[in-house]
């Protein structure tokens, strides 16, 4: 009856495909210049020193969409197996599988009535060159369509987006020469294998304004990017309530803010006609406003957040309009979370930081300490750098400038490109070649070269192992247990399991004395802290203590 139900429900969307024929609809000619440059035309991709990819694109939007399909057709696989491996490895049943997909194709029947039909177009473009591994999910056009609220979905069912974006903004007197930076971290963590290919899209349409966007292959919605006008948009996740339905994915809304928009109230506009079905900031800056604003969205409210008597905005998790002043969940997001405390961390650097510029915005996005300098582990999630980043970015509004951070996570190299001459000289770019201004770069972070860099990237190898030899009850070496402290030893959570394994071996003691371990240092949420608290109250009773 369920699957009747469903088959029903979602016959509409399964058949609604965008009508392209007053497109462009040449197929493109890819032409392989090396195994790390394509190009087509004025069109093209190549992969600089920093190891980033860079992507020009330009046309009606079913062109962009064919052309971005055909020169990124690699990397489009790479994401999708990244992407839908880990929901194979979150749900391994291929019943509930089949079940799930079942439940995603009913939940986003009506999505299609809420994407404008250019981006559906560029979607259909793009997933010309889908590959054919995931065709039993859903055949390439509603797949790739239903990867763009990914994110909204992961959302809302599970927080997995939910990690810990941090954003803010300084001008006039808040900036060396008094010009608006923004900087911006997305913590969005979906596997090591997503986060290997990141793509810098630069993108000329027909219609709207030209801009660049940090994404990856497959995608066409705007996670952080700035147009030729100064106008940039980033996202952070709030909480949600769980929508019965998907509408508009965030980052289509962002898409269209970046392409149509030239000041804070022409990017108000645009999200106040879009429907969307999770809680959403949408940091916006610009040239022309020379100061930021923060819209924020939910399913059932809008707002828009400014600092009228100030020059500097900051931006974590939480909303902090008046239309959001009583929401209960957000509330609760402000007390439970860490989005509170990275706040409070942003406030406080850029107090310290007399006068911002965009070596300072990076400094500031890769500060790794809690408050008050506090050291508090690393991978903590109260830490605007949680060393999980897909990327951080500064922006530059007023001087069409962006910085995009390079692997890993935002430790490498921060690329400089000018917005001016990356359009200027793209189009007759004859041998394909990075655009990046090198004058402009900033220099890695000198922690890449530490012995506590080094230990951190063991200790996410072994804590890993660790966990999951806890969930499927298998032996663990004390020395092991041992080693994740030493590797991470102002982190709470290496003491959390080692407390777990304890826990669950019958070794009483062993557990209290590593949970109690755990409670003093700096527990990420509340929820958190009370997991440690029960396991205390728990292990005492069991040793009448």
């Amino acid at each position: 009856m369920f699957i009747l139900i469903t088959s029903c429900g979602v016959s509409k969307s399964k058949h609604d495909i965008p009508d392209v024929s007053h497109y462009d609809t040449s197929v493109p000619n890819r032409i392989t210049l090396s195994d790390s440059t394509f190009s087509s035309g004025a069109n093209y991709l190549t992969k600089n020193q920093q190891q980033l990819w860079e992507l020009y694109v330009q046309g009606d939007p079913y062109q962009i969409g064919l052309e971005t399909g055909s020169l990124t057709r690699e990397l489009f696989e790479k994401q999708e197996r990244a992407l839908l491996s880990k929901v194979a490895e979150m749900v391994p049943s291929k019943t509930k599988q089949y079940l799930l997909r079942k439940v995603l194709a009913w939940y986003n029947r009506k999505m299609y009535l809420h994407i404008p039909e250019e981006y559906k177009a560029e979607i259909l473009g793009l997933s010309k060159y889908a590959g054919d591994d995931y065709d039993y999910i859903a055949d390439d056009y509603l797949r790739i369509l239903y990867l763009h609220g990914a994110h909204d979905i992961g959302h809302a069912f599970q927080d997995l987006a939910l990690v810990g974006c941090s954003s803010f903004a300084a001008w006039g007197d808040k900036t060396e020469d008094g010009s608006l930076i923004i900087g911006r971290n997305l913590d969005f963590y979906a596997g090591d294998a997503f986060a290997e290919n990141k793509m810098i899209a630069f993108v000329s349409p027909t219609n709207g304004h030209n801009f660049m966007s940090v994404t990856w292959a497959g995608m066409i919605g705007v996670v952080s990017g700035m147009n030729d006008q100064g106008l940039t948009v980033t996202i952070n996740a709030g909480k949600s309530k769980l929508p019965l339905i998907a509408k508009t994915p965030i980052s289509i809304v962002t898409r269209e803010i970046l392409q149509y928009a030239s000041t804070i109230d022409e990017a108000i506009a645009i999200a106040k006609k879009r429907e969307v079905f999770v809680s959403e900031s949408i940091f916006i800056g610009s040239a022309k406003d020379k100061k930021a604003a923060v819209i924020e969205v939910s399913p059932g409210n809008f707002g828009v957040y400014e600092v009228p008597n100030s020059n500097q905005l900051i931006c974590a998790n939480h909303f902090q309009s008046d239309a959001f002043a009583d929401d209960e969940r957000n509330l609760k997001q402000i007390a439970e979370s860490h989005s509170q405390y990275r706040y409070e961390r942003m406030e406080e650097l850029l107090n310290n930081t007399p006068k911002l510029t965009p070596q300072r915005a990076v400094d500031i996005l890769r500060d790794k300490k809690g408050l008050e300098n506090k050291a508090i582990g690393y991978g903590n999630e109260k830490a605007l750098n949680q060393l999980l980043a897909h990327h951080g970015i500064v922006f530059k509004p007023e001087q069409n400038m962006v910085w995009v951070s390079s692997n890993p996570y935002q430790l490498g190299e921060f690329v400089a490109y000018d917005l001016n001459d990356v359009f200027e000289q793209a189009p007759n770019n004859t041998h394909k070649t990075s655009l990046q201004n090198a004058n402009l770069l900033i220099e890695e972070d000198p922690f890449l070269y530490t012995k506590a860099y080094e230990n951190y990237e063991a200790y996410r190898v072994l804590s890993r192992h660790i966990s999951k030899a806890i969930n499927n009850d298998e032996h663990i070496e004390i020395s092991s247990l041992k080693e994740l402290q030493n590797l991470n030893p102002n982190y709470w959570e290496a003491y959390y399991l080692t407390g777990r394994y304890y826990y669950e071996k019958g070794y009483y003691t062993a557990a209290l004395t590593a949970f109690e371990h755990a409670k003093t240092k700096e527990i990420t949420t509340v929820p958190d802290t009370r997991a440690v608290n029960d396991y205390i109250k728990k292990l005492k009773r069991k040793l009448n203590l």
